[in-house]
């Protein structure tokens, strides 16, 4: 099984959003199934085999999470980070800023799903690996 520490080593390969799909390819070679971020305080839990999980460490202060959710807004700034434009912890920002609570990757299915404080849906992408 997957270790925090083999994670992370892969973890500190993504200088920005362009790095995302070798990253996630890499989680999969670990056997990490699928994982959640969790933007306030960017604490993940990762998820293998027969529920195999570990939940990571607070990565910063907590974030304050907008109550609404900006949808458009948070399109252009998730762009703008998959170009390389921003760090991971500017799109933390930028996505408490338009509502984003977490996302969840799920690998086999080669999703990222965003989803507001109430829990729904914000979006949806296929992850180009």
């Amino acid at each position: 099984m997957f270790t925090l520490a083999q994670i992370k080593e892969a973890h500190s390969k993504v200088k920005s959003g362009a790095d995302f799909p070798q990253y996630v390819k890499e989680l999969l070679s670990l056997g990490v199934l699928r994982y959640s971020i969790y933007v306030y305080d960017g604490h993940a839990e990762y998820i293998g085999k027969d529920d195999y999980t570990i939940v990571s460490n607070d990565e910063y202060t907590d974030l304050h999470i907008s109550p609404e959710t900006l949808s458009e807004k948070f399109k252009y700034h998730l762009k703008a980070h998959q170009q390389g434009k921003t760090d991971y912890l500017t799109f933390c920002r930028d996505s408490a800023e338009a509502g984003i609570a977490k996302w969840t990757v799920d690998i086999l299915a080669k999703t990222c799903t965003y989803y507001n404080k109430p829990g729904n849906s914000v979006l949806e992408e296929k992850i180009p690996i």
